[in-house]
């Protein structure tokens, strides 16, 4: 008699899909790591126009001495979208604190609320890495000045045969060593094109307020999610004109970041992990709601030619009286 195989187990597949998805974020941080920190990927050098007052603002300094310093606007888009899953996973229970009665604290359900956390937060890290990705890709193929491009540039109008402020502007070709500057931070003036923290903000307060939206199913006051919603979109909002008031970028580098921060929070959000929803019941798919009753099918009825033959039966044979 041969014997019966065994069923394989569904576990066995998530060394697989771990392997699979960590090594996606490790190409994707590699890939982050190449375009902010390497020359592997030049930025385009493109010309300009002499004494073109679209590029004559004064300098600002360097990027640590701004208000809002990158080493803190990149702590805070990460931090806080982690803490704000975190809370909501861990401690509010699973979808927003309703849980059924009997599941409650047991390993089960928080088995299920851990996993859900781990897979939203590597969906976040992924998208912030993409993020960082579109708009350093955009700096370094568009090569846009920024405000302040020709103060660190500091081109010599005279052997570029530039003529007077009075007369129109004289359009310097790209190639050749237009600049006298220094090359950093020439190359730096030139990566303008989207704002890039504009673009990490916008995605962090998308995402965040999205899951506080969509997650979060607690009872309350109305205002409470607007309100949450509007201070994650707040301070996107001061960094951008903060880059603009500082001279660092133009509004149109502001409202590209805004973009694709956006659009890539409402794509991962939508589209992969399905509006924060549960896949399945509270043991499987992370944390779900209260299991459902099965519906009851409704009786069966008899079929056409069971009622056709009755009905000819009882014409034959009346029922006596």
């Amino acid at each position: 008699m041969a014997t019966p195989r065994r069923e394989k187990r569904g576990g066995s597949i998530v060394p697989c899909c771990l392997f699979v998805e960590l090594s996606i974020l490790g190409g994707t941080a590699a890939l982050a790591y190449q375009l902010e920190f390497t020359d592997a990927f030049p930025v385009h050098d493109g010309g300009f126009f002499c004494r073109d007052p679209a590029y004559g603002r004064p300098y600002p300094g360097p990027p640590a001495a701004s208000r809002a310093p990158p080493a803190l606007v990149y702590a805070l888009v990460t931090a806080v979208p982690v803490l704000i899953m975190t809370l909501g996973e861990l401690l509010g229970g699973p979808r927003g604190g309703r849980a059924p009665p009997a599941l409650w604290g047991q390993r089960c359900c928080r088995g299920g609320a851990l996993r859900r956390l781990l897979r939203f937060l590597g969906v976040f890290s992924f998208g912030l890495l993409a993020t960082a990705i579109f708009a350093n890709a955009g700096q370094v193929v568009t090569g846009a000045p920024a405000p302040h491009f020709l103060a660190v540039c500091r081109p010599n109008y005279s052997a570029l045969g530039c003529a007077p402020p009075a007369a129109p502007p004289r359009f310097v070709p790209p190639g050749g060593a237009p600049c006298a500057g220094d090359p950093p931070l020439v190359a730096a003036a030139r990566r303008a094109f989207p704002c890039k923290e504009a673009a990490l903000g916008a995605y962090a307060g998308a995402f965040a307020g999205l899951y506080v939206t969509l997650a979060w199913r607690g009872g309350g006051s109305r205002l409470a999610k607007p309100a949450a919603v509007l201070g994650f979109a707040a301070p996107p909002f001061l960094l951008g004109a903060l880059r603009v008031a500082e001279h660092r970028n133009h509004w149109g580098d502001v409202l590209a970041g805004f973009l694709t921060g956006t659009a890539i929070a409402a794509f991962l959000v939508t589209c992969v992990v399905g509006n924060f929803q549960s896949t399945g019941g509270s043991g499987r798919g992370g944390g779900g709601g209260p299991l459902r009753a099965p519906q009851e099918l409704p009786p069966s009825q008899p079929p056409l030619e069971e009622i056709s033959v009755t009905q000819a039966r009882r014409a034959e044979f009346p029922a006596v009286t």
